[in-house]
């Protein structure tokens, strides 16, 4: 593959490049630069507020959702342009983290499902910085397994009333809107029965708790419907075909984690490089050139595995199963890098503070967030079963509830 700019890319990269210059805040570029170790964090600006304004500029000047059509917000740009662009935008990319789940996982399903005057309405609003999505997909007593949601959704007249819980929302206490998946036919088997809305956040009868993490940041949340209304003209897809309409979501969900997720590599590099150990840099050390030779590889892969989806991309095919594969590697790899890092720094890793206190310390965050990472999006072992049977063909697991009602499905052992 020749990875060379052709002249018109050439030309809109310059394009790209100079806009960045001339309209980034320059001021949180150090911030920024750190931030991928662990979670965003900005010691003076709220990461919403800011990522709302660099959304807003972005979208002013036609650089927010590039792969969007115009009417809808975008830019009609090319899959490589869009590539291009992540690349010019460089770590002020991070600045829009709350409307990645709504540019990558919901205005994607919207654009799917949605009626024309909805996408007319929603989406530009969503690519201008105006509204935050979020998705209400996972419960308390499904685990990882969404199928076996039991939030309720039942039709009156030309609505719907909903009740019921969702977890692991993130962004929920900052979101305008989001997408929510429900069981409207309990008689039926699980991946069936059920149907997809998006609703207004500030609804009467929702309820957001944010929950507080082991590295001290609040992202995600608990969110509680009790006899919440949803006009109908707001589902999504038919009813009872939900599963189908949340696949749309999904396959783009694990795609967007697989490319933007950050390893650790790049700064692990140059951790090892400047670290002294007692028998030297820690870069010199064989097992540690070893891993991170290692780590370097799948950097690559994701690298190139993530080109080749925005390729398929540009041929008008949907998100495929392959994409679980990005975000399989890069799940574990962040945690493996962390580990690793907090290995050879000892009891100085638990330290925060300047120069290298500092450096050490963003290992800690990493590691503290890095679990989550191995859940969101799928946990490595939905992955896997994903990609065994939908990428490499092998026989599906055993499933009891096969075909069986869900209100059939027992639910306590003995």
């Amino acid at each position: 593959m020749n990875f060379d700019d052709t002249p018109q890319e050439a030309e809109f990269r310059k394009l790209a490049r100079q806009w960045v210059e001339a309209n980034a805040p320059k001021e949180l570029e150090a911030e920024l630069s750190k931030s991928s170790l662990g979670r965003i964090r900005l010691q003076h600006h709220d990461i919403v507020e800011v990522g709302k304004a660099w959304q807003r500029k972005k979208a002013a000047a036609g650089w927010a959702c590039l792969h969007w059509p115009k009417e809808y917000g975008g830019r009609g740009a090319t899959p490589i342009e869009r590539v291009i662009w992540q690349q010019e935008e460089g770590v002020y990319g991070k600045l829009t983290q709350p409307f990645q789940i709504g540019e990558g996982m919901c205005g994607p399903t919207v654009m799917a499902y949605g009626s024309e005057q909805h996408k007319r309405h929603y989406l530009p609003k969503l690519a201008a910085g105006e509204q935050i999505w979020c998705q209400l997909f996972s419960e308390p007593a499904g685990g990882s397994d969404l199928a076996g949601l039991r939030t309720r959704a039942e039709k009156k007249g030309d609505d719907w009333v909903i009740n019921g819980q969702k977890i692991w929302t993130s962004g929920a206490h900052y979101s305008d809107y989001g997408l929510l998946i429900t069981r409207t036919d309990p008689n039926e088997p699980k991946h069936k029965g059920l149907t997809m809305f998006f609703l207004d956040m500030k609804s009467p009868g929702v309820e957001v708790r944010p929950i507080k993490q082991a590295n001290g940041m609040q992202e995600f949340n608990e969110v509680y419907f009790t006899d919440v209304v949803i006009p109908d003209h707001q589902r999504l897809g038919a009813v009872g075909d939900g599963w189908n309409v949340s696949l749309t979501t999904l396959m783009n969900e694990r795609m967007s984690i697989g490319s933007r997720l950050a390893t650790g590599f790049p700064e692990m590099f140059e951790f090892c490089s400047n670290l002294m150990l007692e028998d030297g840099l820690a870069i010199d050390d064989r097992a540690t050139r070893s891993k991170l030779a290692s780590w370097a590889v799948k950097a690559s892969g994701l690298k190139y595995t993530s080109y080749r989806a925005i390729s398929a991309l540009s041929k008008g095919d949907r998100p495929g199963p392959e994409n679980s594969i990005g975000k399989l590697v890069a799940g574990s790899m962040l945690q493996d890098i962390a580990t690793h890092a907090m290995d050879l720094e000892g009891a100085a890793g638990v330290f925060t503070g300047a120069a290298e206190e500092e450096a050490q310390g963003q290992f800690q965050a990493m590691l503290l967030s890095s679990p989550s990472m191995r859940i969101a999006g799928g946990t490595d072992e939905i992955l896997r079963n994903i990609i065994a049977e939908r990428v490499l063909g092998l026989p599906g697991d055993i499933r009891v509830d096969k075909n069986v009602p869900f209100n059939k499905i027992p639910t306590k052992g003995r």
